[in-house]
């Protein structure tokens, strides 16, 4: 996947008119790029995705990996687990980025039982689940639209399933919120993304990625029915967040 992917230069040049951000074409081309540089401590969440899964996922369960775009955490489940470990469903609403994460898939992991649907994680029919992965989806559906999502995935999981969420967080507190991104500003520009591309990527996400706080995720995943949920990963306003249905 690495060799097929181009450096993330999208916003590098001034737009007379910046339009809101999409995952097409360009950004499947140069997503891996995107996600190292712009959202922190990526790479530790994929990492724990198998050990948790080693935990809490009952031997030849199904997973769901709900925005999959180009399938990393279900390489980061293949390259740890048997193919005999787990079944896997990605699921993401772009051609594009279903389209690569299926060649990837047949090219990087053939004996496992992995597929990719290309549908509306809203109107999805779900399969009884050990393991369900949201990892920075949520926050670009229409808050509207999040609790009715999260109470169908409760409903789905098994006993003993684990729902894993990841999402940017707003802080309640504006003067935290406003340090929190600041830094989030320097985190880029330490890679090499300059002030020109952080602006006009903030507005092509504006509307478009809409942040809650923590409190407020938590306080959606206990309406959902999840009697426990906590947050076992934090790098300043990004988040993971584990919750668990009993059995």
């Amino acid at each position: 996947m690495s060799d097929a992917s181009y450096r993330d230069a999208i916003f590098s040049t001034p737009l007379d008119r910046v339009a809101r951000f999409s995952f097409d074409e360009k950004v499947v081309a140069c997503f891996p790029d995107m996600i190292r540089r712009s959202v922190p401590g990526y790479g530790q969440i994929l990492g724990m995705l198998s050990l948790i899964a080693q935990r809490h996922l009952r031997h030849g369960a199904h997973v769901y990996d709900l925005g999959c775009s180009l399938g990393a955490s279900g390489l980061a489940l293949a390259g740890a687990l048997s193919p005999d470990a787990f079944r896997y469903t990605g699921v993401d609403l772009s051609p594009a980025m279903v389209a690569q994460a299926r060649q990837t898939f047949q090219q990087e992991c053939p004996e496992h039982a992995m597929q990719v649907e290309e549908a509306d994680i809203r109107k999805l029919e779900y399969a009884p689940s050990g393991m369900i992965i949201l990892n920075f989806t949520l926050q670009f559906l229409p808050a509207a639209d999040r609790d009715a999502l999260l109470a169908r995935l409760f409903a789905a999981l098994e006993p003993g399933g684990v729902l894993i969420l990841s999402e940017k967080t707003v802080d309640a507190d504006e003067r935290d919120n406003a340090w929190r991104v600041e830094r989030y500003h320097d985190f880029k520009r330490a890679n090499g993304y300059s002030d020109l591309e952080i602006s006009q990527k903030r507005t092509a996400l504006e509307n478009v990625l809409v942040p809650d706080t923590l409190d407020a995720l938590h306080g959606r995943l206990k309406q959902a029915g999840f009697p426990r949920s906590m947050t076992w990963f934090q790098y300043l306003n990004f988040a993971s967040l584990i919750a668990f249905k009993e059995g």
